[in-house]
């Protein structure tokens, strides 16, 4: 088992309580010196907490997820797994971009394209910046803070699913979609035949983040809460 309810609950995890804590009152003096700082008004407060409820989530979630007892080989190939899922949600949100052809020599690298190179910094609201991204030949890489920490707290549920086997795919499956803002293009055009139209498309696409960010607390819920019940239905 990779979590259980008693585990939750067990006195001696109090630390794990004000690690969160912690993060919380964190959170909270990030946003209120964002407010008091910020030179214009804030139009969407929810857009201000959603990196928040990604961090929180996240981190939640990995405090109280114990991977079970594995084999070395087993815990090897799980990270593999996980490292690979990362990878994924990484290139779907856009935070890491392969070039595969000026990886391998090719001519129609950045380079042919001039794009610039080099380290890239900028500041922004907290959890979504401060972002810092590098821009190369063949690779580039862009860190936004709640994103990445999102993403790592979904690859290390991933990592504790593999090495237990009573995990379904679907958890796993609701992580990919969290990234709606990336994958949006890819069935956008399926969406807006089956709508009839391209309006409704244009409304969904403004609410990705609402929509990622709530697939994203799906995903984490299934794959922290999932295996347990699941057992306890099979009891």
């Amino acid at each position: 088992m990779a979590t259980s309810y008693a585990g939750r609950l067990d006195p001696r995890h109090a630390p794990r309580l004000w690690w969160l804590a912690a993060l919380c009152w964190v959170e909270a003096l990030a946003v209120g010196a964002y407010l008091s700082a910020a030179p214009e008004r804030v139009e969407s407060v929810r857009y201000l907490f959603y990196p928040f409820v990604w961090i929180t989530v996240g981190a939640a979630a990995v405090l109280w997820t114990d991977p079970p007892q594995a084999s070395g080989r087993a815990r090897l190939v799980a990270g593999v797994v996980a490292g690979a899922y990362f990878f994924v949600l990484a290139s779907l949100a856009g935070l890491v971009s392969v070039d595969l052809a000026a990886l391998l020599g090719g001519t129609h690298g950045h380079a042919a394209t001039h794009h610039s190179t080099g380290w890239q910094f900028s500041l922004a609201a907290p959890g979504w910046g401060p972002r810092v991204g590098y821009a190369g030949e063949a690779v580039s890489a862009t860190f936004v803070p709640y994103r990445v920490a999102g993403y790592l707290a979904l690859a290390y549920l991933v990592y504790a699913a593999v090495l237990d086997a009573t995990k379904s795919a679907l958890s796993g499956a609701l992580g990919l979609a969290s990234c709606v803002g990336c994958t949006f293009p890819l069935v956008g055009g399926l969406i807006a035949g089956a709508a009839g139209g391209t309006g409704v498309v244009s409304a969904l696409q403004a609410l990705s983040v609402d929509i990622s960010t709530l697939v994203f607390v799906a995903a984490v819920a299934l794959l922290a809460f999932g295996p347990p019940l699941a057992e306890r239905a099979r009891r």
